[in-house]
């Protein structure tokens, strides 16, 4: 897979499988029952509305004018046929006129709150599952994924996107069925007045219609680069704000100062262009109603004064009364109000069809490291451990990092990694726990191929503290109890948190922190130090009691008395578990049983570390190169 470098995912988006709108549809199926409430309570609202025109055109009419026209509440029977002359009759029909207004209005209320509520709360469930389920189905992706794909990327997915699909499930939704509602009822209803009239209202229509189609036509590449530039600019922002400290350092203020400025003035540019076609189509629609509006009151007017109306050879012969001249301007602006709407919609729906490309990419995106169906599940790992011709590079990059590695490691045994950065240490026992699956030969634990496992099963027996442990933000409690979660059941603090605190040499400076073991860490644990940091990342590691241990220049970061601290107890750390030990200081593993010395990629050299030495090869190198510099950094130090 390709590095994402824009933010566009483009790689994911190619995988969403059909309309990607269709993907967020189906995530409003179980609760079809909502929806067809939302949709019926509003489709009565829209009806509902129709009816106050109506009203006051009949009022016109029959109460004003005493026109003998009885009109469509007549029609529907809501009103009597018979003619009303008396100054009574007129009162009583003005009254039940105001009645029915105000039963329409009531309606109106009531099922506006039913459609509002059952349809946005509805969006707001299908936000719900749709960003646990991408959030689920993301974090059980392969690592290479994470390597090729920005994180503050990764974030706009679960953020921005997701939400702008709950807003266009929530608002737009309720648009369309507007609109649809609407233009459909209120040209029914002019048609049964008077078709030629009606014909002019409706006009617009089918050329706003398609003027929105080929308007998302147009739109779609100008949003499709903004999602990008969002994209690139949230990884470009999440990058300095995590790289804060080495800014300071180097004092880059200017420099990404300027980088942030220019991403954000392709954002604003692509914006303004984007605004200036939203506008301009937006003042187009208008330009049509108001067309209309003129066209309904030149027919309509001459249809009242002569009671038909004449362009050149063409005579149109329809009387219509001052009511109905009334209906159709008040429905001209009630219909011209949802249809200037289209656009917006039409935006709308562009922007939620990007981001639902990306979601449902995302979802279809499947991991590169899979579990057989009939995978094995342990429920115990001895942790014998054979690495069977192991050969693995990373996908993208054409330089094979691991290369024919055989190694046989027995339970209990702890085995030193040794060579030069970038000899493939690291790499290497990424592979037990399936992080990366290899190229060619296979990885054995307990004489099982570690691709038969089922990978979490596989991983609640390998335990792994890097060089550059991650701390979630909490307390040091959470962090060493985020080994085993049944530690952090009891409001009490656990003995057993404290025992692996003890056990990594943490226990003390965790006692002289403010809050002892509630003391909150910051973000990464940045409110600790690097030793500090690891020793709890081993603490973590050692509550979840792995049978495979890894520990990755887990010492790296900390000063020599500390070092002494957990090298004095690291015998007793890894008692009883297999441990891969991998160490830029050899100090740390002169003790173990084996050494190996990894370069280029390959087995160098192996045996203990007396061995070794006495074999003056690759070891025996740098165990010299490393004892020149500690003794020429104590000689300046004195």
């Amino acid at each position: 897979m390709a590095s994402d470098e824009s933010g566009g995912f483009e790689d994911v988006r190619r995988e969403v499988n059909g309309h990607p709108m269709l993907g967020l549809l189906g995530y409003g199926r179980p609760y079809w029952g909502r929806l067809g409430l939302g949709v019926g309570s509003a489709l009565t609202t829209r009806a509902a509305r129709l009816v106050p025109p109506l009203v006051v055109g009949a009022a016109i009419d029959r109460v004003i004018n005493q026109s003998a026209d009885p009109g469509l509440l007549t029609d529907l029977g809501l009103l009597a046929a018979d003619p009303v002359t008396t100054e009574a009759a007129r009162l009583a029909l003005l009254r039940r006129l105001a009645l029915i207004a105000l039963v329409a209005y009531v309606v109106r209320s009531i099922t506006r709150f039913a459609s509002r509520y059952l349809l946005q709360t509805t969006a707001q469930k299908i936000q719900r599952d749709l960003r646990n389920d991408t959030y689920d189905h993301m974090q059980r992706l392969s690592l290479d994924f994470f390597a090729n794909h920005q994180t503050g990327a990764v974030m706009s997915i679960l953020n921005n996107d997701i939400n702008r699909l709950e807003q266009f499930l929530s608002t737009e939704l309720r648009q369309i069925i507007r609109v649809v509602a609407t233009v459909g009822g209120i040209a029914a209803v002019l048609y049964t007045y008077s078709p030629a009239l009606a014909l002019i209202v409706l006009f617009p229509v089918p050329i706003i219609g398609f003027a929105s189609v080929r308007f998302l036509t147009w739109i779609e590449p100008k949003y499709k680069r903004i999602r990008e530039i969002v994209a690139r600019l949230n990884s470009r922002l999440e990058n300095n704000i995590g790289g804060a400290k080495v800014i300071k350092a180097f004092d880059r203020y200017d420099y990404e100062l300027d980088r942030v400025a220019e991403q954000s003035q392709a954002y604003h540019d692509e914006q303004v262009d984007a605004i200036l076609r939203r506008r301009g189509f937006f003042a187009g629609i208008r330009l049509f109603t108001g067309i209309a509006f003129v066209g309904v009151l030149l027919v309509g007017g001459q249809m009242i004064v002569s009671g038909a109306f004449s362009l050149g050879p063409l005579t149109v012969t329809n009387t219509i009364t001052a009511g109905t001249f009334t209906v159709f301007f008040l429905y001209l602006r009630r219909m011209y109000s949802p249809m200037r709407r289209i656009g917006r919609t039409a935006n709308r729906y562009q922007r939620a069809r990007a981001s639902s490309e990306r979601v449902f990419g995302l979802l279809g995106h499947e991991p590169t490291v899979e579990e057989p169906v009939d995978a094995v599940d342990p429920e115990h790992v001895e942790g014998r451990v054979d690495f069977e011709d192991v050969t693995f590079s990373y996908e993208g990059h054409g330089e094979t990092v691991v290369e024919d590695v055989s190694l046989s490691v027995e339970a209990g045994e702890t085995v030193g990694l040794a060579g030069e950065t970038g000899a493939g240490k690291s790499t290497l026992v990424k592979l037990v726990p399936r992080f990366h699956d290899v190229d060619s030969g296979a990885i054995r634990v307990d004489g099982v191929d570690v691709r038969d496992y089922r990978l979490q099963g596989l991983r609640e027996h390998v335990g792994v503290v890097e060089q550059d442990p991650y701390l979630f933000s909490g307390t040091v409690e959470e962090n060493i109890g985020y080994g085993d979660l049944s530690t952090l059941d009891s409001p009490e603090l656990d003995e057993r948190v404290v025992d692996a605190a003890r056990a990594a040499e943490a226990h003390e400076f965790v006692t002289d922190l403010p809050d002892g073991y509630g003391t909150q860490i910051g973000e990464r644990g940045v409110k600790l130090s690097g030793g500090q940091r690891q020793r709890l990342a081993i603490a973590r590691a050692l509550l979840n009691d792995p049978a495979i241990i890894v520990l990755d220049e887990a010492t790296s970061d900390v000063d020599t008395e500390t070092e002494e601290l957990i090298q004095r107890s690291l015998d007793r750390l890894i008692a009883d578990r297999t441990a891969f030990v991998i160490a830029h200081r050899l100090s740390t593993i002169r003790d173990a049983d084996r050494i190996v010395v990894m370069e280029d990629g390959r087995i160098d050299e192996e045996g203990s570390h007396e061995s070794l030495l006495g074999a003056d090869g690759r070891y025996a190198d740098l165990w010299a190169t490393q004892a020149d510099a500690d003794s020429g950094a104590s000689t300046t130090d004195d």
